[in-house]
């Protein structure tokens, strides 16, 4: 059962569906689940089923692509607000999972029932217009982590993470290997390259940026 205050959440993580009148959303969230998922569950994985749609109330979602070896490239992120635009691609073309979803940081969510989601797609321009310009702006994503992939070199890619976190960047090597696709030993010797040309300052767990400027030359460097 959906509270009052969790229905108000809902709306303001999620405004395009105060298109709906007060019995569609009242219909809409008597059939969804409100979940609570630990760091570090795994959400779905590859060549799971779809089972409803997704709309996150607070912490964060990674999607990620897992080779045979074990090696891990990030997708994309889910946060507050947001939804999985492979979820939704499953749902629409009635196809399993390619990846896998690892919560974060510890995550509340509701979830739509594939029916819901279909019904909404079908009758309601907002959430049809929301779910497909996430489809845009993932898709411009994805293709600028093709592009970073192919065409940098993964010191470059590292260079350029760096400068895209905020403050202190409080991650260990392996979950910053993670996000690039990379080995940790391989990140492990970047970063300590990075250290000795007074880029960075790195201590335990955290990495203090020293030389901005110099590292976003470097990671634009053609």
């Amino acid at each position: 059962m959906i509270d009052g205050e969790t229905r108000t959440r809902i709306l303001q993580q999620y405004p395009m569906l105060q298109s709906l009148t007060s019995l569609e959303l009242d219909t809409l969230l008597a059939s969804a689940h409100a979940m609570i998922f630990p760091a570090g569950t795994i959400l779905f994985d590859e060549n799971q089923p779809c089972q409803g749609f997704p709309l996150l109330l607070s912490g964060s979602l990674r999607v990620i692509k897992s080779s045979a070896n074990g090696r891990e490239l990030q997708l994309y992120r889910v946060m507050p607000g947001e939804s999985c635009i492979l979820t939704s691609s499953c749902l629409l073309g009635d196809t399993p999972y390619q990846a896998r979803g690892i919560v974060e940081e510890s995550l509340e969510m509701i979830m739509l029932p594939a029916g819901v989601f279909h019904v909404l797609l079908g009758k309601h321009d907002a959430f049809r217009r929301y779910v497909f310009r996430l489809f845009t702006e993932r898709l411009t994503d994805m293709m600028q982590l093709v592009t970073a992939v192919a065409f940098q070199k993964l010191d470059q890619r590292l260079a350029a993470l760096l400068i895209a976190k905020t403050g202190p960047i409080h991650l260990t090597h392996q979950a910053i290997a993670d996000e690039l696709g990379s080995a940790r030993e391989i990140v492990s010797r970047l970063l300590k390259g990075f250290a000795e040309q007074g880029w960075v300052k790195l201590g335990r767990e955290q990495i203090t940026l020293t030389d901005i400027a110099a590292l976003k030359k470097f990671a634009t460097l053609v």
